[in-house]
């Protein structure tokens, strides 16, 4: 078995450096045009720069999307994109749409291109076919079963890689390829532009009886007939590496430093323990399944890869987040000589305060401050400004970039 490579979302610079920081092996970014993912900070060239030579100077490749379903007036931009894309050197391009894919063997051959879900690569004659046009990794659909990748991978050259999805987000439209938010927004989601209309509350309303709005279940609110849970597999790591997938993707790039953080450590631990010791991975999944909870989230499913998902796969109540804690501050440096963290605060918190600092080792420190001070040494009871620089006093030293959280008052 091959250890696969953990691949992590980086919708803005700053995300990419917690992703690196917290255990990717590689993140996948998107510029400012031709991604999947027009409401992510996404990365201006100056940023997608300093983040390919951050992630390569520590190891971790950087794979860039350039997939969206191309329509004539994309194309001039697309080759001007690709000659900025020749002198960043990634890791890998990811594309769907067969014309761009072949501009890129054109401008950028020596850049491995990886095939995109929103391709929607079902079958292993597919991926074949992909294969003899030069693609190098596949990304398999969200549709399919551990089966039927098993059988993919057995029907395909042993150089072809496959990706699959293993967390975040699902798209109740096959692979992603979806109109809803087109006819009612006029936001083209293959154009990275979906303002997610799946996510709306829903009456039924009869044809000849306006304005009597039924619901669809018993529920004077309605129901999010589309809403699908969110997909997390971190019980099933060793399926997923016996059916030989290459590389776990998280889903993501419009998520926050806090979901990358935690989703990163705790699939790095669970994949890290798995291929030390088998037994310990198993004895380690609840621990697993309470840290993935550290994050907002929507009810878990395993989606497609036990079989096709029923009825219990839906949300119907509500299309809110389930958060647990909250992401307060992140450390921006430490003086070794005060025992004084300096801090960055993202989130309201007071003196007293019991937060936790998330280590990159996998442990949780737990520290109570009971003093405050700005830059200037003057004290405060409560941190209130978004980004203030702050300083707190820590006994132990503190890595940079470390994520710092509070449980919600339940």
């Amino acid at each position: 078995m091959n250890k696969p490579e953990l691949l992590i979302p980086a919708g803005s610079l700053e995300n990419l450096i917690i992703a690196v920081e917290y255990g990717a092996d590689a993140v996948y970014v998107g510029g400012e045009e031709f991604g999947l993912r027009a409401k992510a900070k996404n990365f201006s060239n100056e940023d997608m720069l300093k983040g390919v030579e951050y992630a390569h100077e520590r190891g971790v490749k950087v794979y860039v999307t350039v997939n969206i379903i191309a329509h004539n007036d994309d194309l001039e931009n697309v080759l001007e994109y690709f000659e900025f894309l020749k002198e960043l050197k990634p890791d890998g391009i990811i594309v769907a749409d067969p014309g761009i894919l072949d501009i890129a063997r054109a401008i950028i051959p020596e850049i491995e291109i990886h095939l995109s879900t929103q391709a929607n690569n079902t079958n292993y004659a597919s991926l074949n076919f992909w294969h003899k046009q030069g693609v190098k990794r596949v990304v398999v659909a969200r549709e399919l079963s551990l089966n039927e990748i098993s059988t993919i991978r057995l029907r395909t050259p042993k150089d072809l890689e496959l990706e699959a999805f293993v967390h975040g987000a699902m798209c109740i439209s096959y692979s992603g390829r979806c109109l809803l938010s087109n006819y009612m927004n006029e936001k083209d989601a293959n154009k990275g532009e979906c303002t997610h209309p799946c996510r709306w509350t829903y009456h039924l309303v009869e044809e000849t009886r306006p304005g009597e709005y039924m619901p669809v279940i018993e529920d004077e609110r309605g129901t999010y007939i589309f809403n699908s849970k969110d997909l997390c597999m971190i019980e099933h790591i060793d399926e997923l590496v016996r059916v030989g997938i290459s590389s776990l993707k998280i889903e993501g790039r419009m998520k926050t430093q806090l979901y990358v953080a935690t989703v990163t450590r705790t699939y790095r631990e669970a994949i890290d323990d798995f291929f030390k010791d088998p037994a310990l991975y198993e004895r380690k999944l609840q621990h697993y399944n309470s840290e993935i909870r550290k994050c907002s989230h929507r009810k878990f499913t395993t989606g497609f890869y036990f079989g096709k998902p029923s009825e219990e796969e839906q949300i119907y109540d509500s299309n809110t987040y389930i958060r647990s804690y909250t992401y307060v501050a992140k450390v921006i440096d430490y003086i070794e000589e005060e025992k004084m963290a300096i801090i960055e605060q993202r989130n309201k918190f007071v003196v007293g305060d019991e937060l936790e600092v998330m280590k990159t080792n996998g442990e949780n420190l737990i520290i109570k401050p009971e003093k405050i001070f700005d830059m200037d040494n003057n004290p405060q009871t409560e941190a209130p400004h978004p980004k203030q620089l702050l300083k707190i006093p820590v006994s132990e030293y503190l890595e940079k970039n470390l994520i710092i959280r509070k449980k919600e008052d339940n």
